[in-house]
C-alpha cells in the first residue's frame, strides 16, 4: 500500500511541475519571449498542452476567467497539494 501511495505522491508532483512549467512558457509566449514559429518552441508548448489540458479543460468548465485572469492553474496546484496532503496523512 505504501509503494501505492508513493507512486501516486510521485505522479502528482510531476504533474504539479507540469503545470507550472506550462504556465511558466505561456506568459513567455504572450509577452514575445518565446516565438511559436521557432520549431523547438512549438514542440514544447504542444507536448506541454497534450499533457496537461485533459485535467485543464474539465476544471476550466466550472472556473471562470476573472477579470481576463485564468485561474485554473492555481485551483489544479491547490487540489494537487490537497491530494498529496491527503495521500502523506494515509501513509
Amino acid at each position: 500500500m505504501d509503494l501505492i501511495i508513493t507512486l501516486l505522491l510521485l505522479a502528482l508532483d510531476i504533474f504539479l511541475w507540469l503545470i507550472i512549467f506550462t504556465v511558466v512558457i505561456s506568459w513567455l509566449v504572450a509577452f514575445d519571449v518565446l516565438n511559436t514559429r521557432n520549431r523547438w518552441v512549438y514542440k514544447i508548448c504542444d507536448w506541454l498542452n497534450r499533457l496537461t489540458n485533459p485535467v485543464v479543460m474539465r476544471v476550466r468548465r466550472y472556473v471562470p476567467p476573472i477579470g481576463g485572469i485564468d485561474l485554473t492553474p492555481m485551483v489544479i496546484i491547490l487540489g494537487i497539494w490537497l491530494l498529496q496532503t491527503l495521500l502523506v496523512n494515509l501513509l
